[in-house]
């Protein structure tokens, strides 16, 4: 399970300064499975949950400090998108994920309560993704359309990756990443109208392995160029695979995550993917492959972006320092 949560700041640098101490301590405490400073239950810091947190700066944070990465501004609002301010902005962002939703919950809580004098929630989203399989091997995850979601990453620990996801600038800034969260509203009803092969063809690839429609294999790589017995292309022109494929985008990746979402309101359910992109420029890797898939992505039928944030996540800090000193000390 994992929340997200954006603030609003109501400080200035040097009580930003303060909250990102406090939330050091905390998050320190509860990753290693002890109690907060302060914690009233402190029962519910258990250890070997796998609990994880994540801070990340909004664009505003940076007319207090200066310094702020290129690039790094909100997401211009896309033809497709119906945009949200419940669901949108930031200048905070904390994201918690464990494998139980209580010791998410409980983190989410006392990080919350820490920021009382100096920031104030504006939004909350809370969602849930599963990426082991039957075996308990780790497996690409699916979004609730079924789609094996991710495929194209590139690998953790690669050059791709750290050239994908790690950014170089401002120097305070040297190891970290954007993060652009959208979220996205998913009409599961019409969806069902469609053929599996309909399904298939729009987003490029198999439901049931994830491979594209031009192999066999999940990670097989896509051929753009086959075309069928009538000439038409295996993989259409409008399809989310082709569009997205870093060929078709002058060799432009991101690293994307998610996790889907459901949000009921008495007997009425909405759903949809909180999508989460990692990126070391927004402005050069992220925005031209959106203004890409806003243009012609045949998945826009059935998803709505109803909520965008863009963050900076700082470098990790040392065991004697604290999140942001770089940018802050």
């Amino acid at each position: 399970m994992g929340e997200l949560v954006g603030f609003r700041v109501r400080t200035d640098r040097g009580g930003l300064g303060r909250l990102m101490r406090l939330w050091t301590s905390d998050i320190v405490a509860l990753a290693g499975g002890r109690p907060a400073p302060g914690d009233t239950a402190p029962e519910l810091a258990v250890a070997n949950k796998g609990l994880t947190v994540t801070v990340g700066f909004g664009p505003r944070v940076f007319e207090l400090t200066g310094q702020k990465p290129p690039g790094l501004d909100d997401v211009p609002v896309m033809r497709h998108d119906r945009l949200d301010p419940a669901w949108s902005g930031g200048d905070l962002l904390v994201m918690v994920g464990a494998d139980d939703a209580v010791s998410v919950v409980h983190a989410v809580r006392r990080l919350i309560a820490d920021a009382k004098p100096f920031a104030t929630p504006i939004w909350r989203q809370t969602g849930f993704w599963d990426s082991t399989g039957a075996d308990g091997e780790p497996v690409t995850g699916r979004n609730l359309f079924g789609q094996v979601d991710g495929t194209g990453n590139p690998a953790f620990g690669t050059p791709e990756f750290d050239e994908t996801v790690w950014s170089t600038a401002p120097d305070w800034f040297r190891g970290g990443t954007t993060l652009v969260v959208r979220r996205i509203r998913m009409n599961l009803d019409t969806w069902d109208e469609l053929t599996r092969s309909e399904q298939e063809r729009a987003v490029g690839r198999k439901l049931s392995t994830g491979a594209p429609l031009t192999g066999t294999a999940e990670h097989d790589e896509l051929d753009l160029e086959a075309r069928d017995a009538d000439g038409r292309m295996v993989i259409a022109q409008n399809a989310h695979a082709r569009l997205s494929h870093p060929a078709e985008n002058d060799g432009r990746r991101i690293f994307r995550k998610g996790l889907n979402y459901v949000h009921d309101t008495g007997a009425t359910r909405e759903s949809g993917l909180i999508f989460l992109s990692h990126q070391a420029d927004v402005a050069g890797q992220f925005l031209p492959l959106l203004a890409r898939l806003d243009a012609a992505d045949a998945l826009n039928e059935w998803t709505t972006t109803i909520g965008s944030a863009v963050f900076a996540l700082p470098p990790g800090f040392q065991p004697d320092g604290w999140l942001g000193q770089s940018l802050l000390d």
